[in-house]
């Protein structure tokens, strides 16, 4: 069997990447002493899982869970820790974080990697909006502890101490694609496709004849929006077509939009956030629509997990993020690509 000609151990690769290597511990050590002192006590949640997720184009890894009595049972590694933070909302805390390993398959690119690490962090009776003052004092913490003056990813930059941005999805639309997105979304939150795929095509973005509106929604985002933001201060792009907000609730008085926002800096996406959703009957309905679209396109489908949805009728209001630690690292660093920051990447 031939042997790697450079592996990621040889001392000579290692003695590159260890700088950044570093920087990641020390960035570490900030989040851990950012959250210890707000108060928020940090929680471990098992990998295997009865439920990966419910998410439409989230892939994850399965395996069979052996009991002592010879019964198998199948178990996924989780592509998130989210259901089982939530599930420790439910139970009484109210300020709780974690830096989980997590995993998703079919994910490898100078920004994707099948194991990652994942920091979320959830408050109890809090507003989303706490958790966009969060992110600002992070990104200035964890530049700090790293000697970051800047952020940086190929060739772009952002001020890590500068107040970040804050827009919303339908300006974002208007102002980088000359398109009204909120024209293609009824009062009730249901979707025109036709309306956006002619507003796309007339905007110069290639669609294709069966692209579902969420489909085009996404073309638009990745190549009209997406490369604008985060460039000199970290963006927060907020208010999110509902249809586009897996586990959020609704926006109060515009029920078209939800309550989450993502954190952009340099153009790359570093976290997801939600107000989260409590009503165990529409999540219900979500998840299955997302796995009846899941099975449309890739042919399988996820189980729900029955014991998450119990913990969501009696969670308290809530607020939750995820964020990609790695990704933070490469800012934080100026690194290429995910592997230069992670001590043991996963062999291709």
């Amino acid at each position: 069997m031939p042997v790697p000609v450079s592996p990621w151990w040889a001392p000579e690769r290692h003695a590159d990447r260890r700088p950044f290597l570093l920087a990641r511990q020390a960035m570490l050590a900030a989040i851990r002493g950012f959250f210890a002192a707000r108060d928020f006590v940090e929680v471990e949640t098992p990998i295997l899982q009865v439920s990966p997720g419910n998410e439409t184009h989230l892939h994850a890894f399965a395996t069979r869970l052996t009991g002592s009595d010879g019964s198998t049972a199948t178990r996924y590694l989780h592509t998130s820790p989210e259901f089982t933070a939530k599930k420790l909302l439910a139970a009484g805390e109210g300020r709780l974080f974690t830096l989980a390993r997590v995993f998703r398959n079919g994910e490898r690119s100078a920004l994707h990697h099948p194991e990652f690490t994942m920091l979320e962090w959830y408050r109890a009776r809090e507003t989303y909006e706490a958790l966009m003052d969060d992110c600002a004092a992070l990104l200035a913490s964890t530049a700090e502890a790293t000697g970051a003056g800047r952020l940086r990813f190929r060739g772009f930059e952002a001020d890590p101490f500068a107040p970040p941005e804050r827009l919303t999805v339908p300006e974002s639309f208007e102002r980088f694609a000359g398109i009204d997105l909120m024209a293609s979304i009824a009062p009730d939150g249901t979707t025109d496709r036709d309306a956006l795929w002619h507003a796309a095509r007339a905007a110069g973005i290639r669609v294709a004849e069966d692209d579902i509106w969420a489909d085009v929604f996404t073309r638009i985002m990745v190549e009209k929006v997406e490369p604008h933001l985060g460039m000199g201060r970290a963006t927060i792009l907020c208010d999110y077509p509902i249809s586009e907000a897996a586990l959020a609730r609704p926006k109060p008085g515009e029920p078209r939009l939800a309550e989450r926002f993502e954190l952009y800096a340099c153009g790359v996406e570093l976290a997801n956030a939600f107000g989260e959703l409590t009503d165990a009957a529409e999540q219900r309905r979500r998840f299955e629509a997302w796995m009846d679209e899941k099975q449309r396109i890739y042919g399988e489908r996820y189980p729900i997990d029955e014991d998450f949805l119990v913990a969501l009728a009696v969670m308290p209001e809530a607020s939750g993020i995820a964020l990609g630690i790695d990704r933070l690292a490469m800012l934080l660093t100026g690194a290429e690509r995910i592997e230069q920051v992670l001590w043991a990447p996963v062999a291709p």
